[in-house]
């Protein structure tokens, strides 16, 4: 049995999961900061995964690097204007992946710097470049501008209000075509592209090569390193 491939597929599901709670915890942060209070009444304020869980979205994210969860609910009759704050809610997201990406980048480039090589230090590298890996991915595909997808809502903040609120009400219908071209495989060629160039982006910020963060995605890769 290859027990290396399984851990990394569990790290890879565990550092998913982190991904998808940030996401979805800061569209309901911003939401509530913005007065609606409607994920807090959710329970969708929190760091508990499976208050978040879409077990396709996590699984298309172990498996395709990019993925979903279930969404937060937002009101936006609480904004004060309305498809600003709704813009603003949905860049939360992104943002918050973009963020944990960095932040794990610059946390492995520390760890390959500076500690001993060990198993144990192995799967703390593993965790980092998933999570670097996977926070850059879900970013990237959030930000396409089909609905449901955050990169429609702020797209659409654009647009007069009455096609706003007329693409809103059938956005629901969306999702199953989106599902499809995912498995697809129709954004493949650009979010790797875009991925590449943002990793390449943050290990140019925080020192960590490239190819050794992609290759720690796979504890059986980083054995072969050494």
């Amino acid at each position: 049995m290859d027990w290396w491939g399984l851990i990394t597929l569990l790290i890879s599901a565990l550092a998913a999961l982190l991904c998808i709670t940030l996401h979805e915890l800061s569209h309901g942060f911003v939401a509530y900061r913005l007065g609606d209070p409607t994920a807090k009444q959710a329970g969708r304020l929190t760091l508990n995964p499976i208050r978040h869980l879409d077990l396709l979205g996590l699984l298309m994210m172990v498996v395709a690097k990019v993925g979903w969860a279930k969404p937060v609910p937002v009101d936006m009759r609480y904004f004060k204007h309305p498809k600003q704050g709704m813009a603003l809610t949905a860049l939360a997201g992104p943002a918050a992946n973009f963020l944990t990406a960095l932040g794990a980048t610059g946390a492995a480039s520390l760890v390959w710097r500076l500690a001993p090589m060990n198993q144990g230090v192995l799967l703390v590298l593993c965790l980092l470049s998933n999570l670097a890996l996977l926070g850059v991915g879900m970013g990237l595909f959030n930000l396409i501008p089909i609905s449901p997808l955050d990169g429609s809502k702020i797209l659409f903040s654009f647009l007069p209000d009455r096609v706003y609120y007329t693409i809103l009400r059938y956005e629901k219908y969306v999702m199953g075509l989106l599902i499809l071209l995912v498995l697809l495989g129709v954004f493949n060629q650009p979010l790797t592209f875009l991925m590449l160039r943002c990793l390449e982006g943050l290990c140019a910020l925080t020192g960590m090569p490239l190819d050794v963060l992609v290759y720690c995605q796979d504890v059986s890769a980083i054995l072969r390193l050494f």
